[in-house]
């Protein structure tokens, strides 16, 4: 009888080793963030910007601070 009642606990113990390693993908860039991704990687990029434009892309930073992080601006 107790070795019927065990037997969940044991499984669910067995469960939990069970995780997979965590290893990075391997995709590093080694070029600055205003400089962008080239290839399927940029789907992201705001509109309208062009790789490469480091006073855009900080104009960007910067208004979306203002816009999205700012909480006195939010509350307004």
């Amino acid at each position: 009888m107790i070795r019927i009642a065990l037997l969940p606990l044991f499984l669910l113990g067995l469960a939990a080793c069970g995780d997979k390693a965590q290893t990075s993908s391997g995709a590093k860039s080694d070029v600055a963030s205003f400089q962008g991704v080239t290839g399927p990687g940029n789907a992201y990029n705001a509109s309208g910007w062009k790789p490469g434009d480091k006073a855009a892309w900080e104009q960007q930073l910067k208004t979306r601070l203002q816009n999205g992080q700012n909480e006195y601006n939010r509350v307004k």
